[in-house]
């Protein structure tokens, strides 16, 4: 059973800075793609970022510049450095690993952005 746990959410004002953390339970090798998606109150699930196991990014205009994908392979761990941080970035960020049987998601955090 695959589980992911993210991390580092919480109440920042415009302008500043997170970083959000996904662990995997197990070895990350075996997803092809991690992403970290979101979700505003009353609006649908976006993509934010993804990597691949090859390590090659991919970002959603919106957060072009500002926020940074990474991993980690030693630690199962995908990270998500956000900075300047405006108020529409509020959301609840989710992990994302995709092998190729099964999509898996973490639990959420929440990322409030005060202006």
């Amino acid at each position: 059973q695959v589980q992911l746990v993210e991390s580092g959410g919480g109440l920042v004002q415009a302008g500043g800075s997170l970083r959000l953390s996904c662990a995997a339970s197990g070895s990350i090798f075996r997803f092809n793609t991690m992403a970290w998606y979101r979700q505003a109150p009353g609006k649908q699930r976006e993509l934010v970022a993804d990597i691949t196991v090859g390590g090659s990014t991919n970002y959603a205009e919106f957060v072009k510049g500002r926020f940074t994908i990474s991993r980690d392979n030693a630690k199962n761990t995908v990270y998500l450095q956000l900075d300047s941080l405006k108020p529409e970035d509020t959301a609840v960020y989710y992990c994302n690993a995709l092998s190729d049987v099964k999509n898996y998601w973490g639990q959420g955090t929440q990322v409030t952005i005060s202006s």
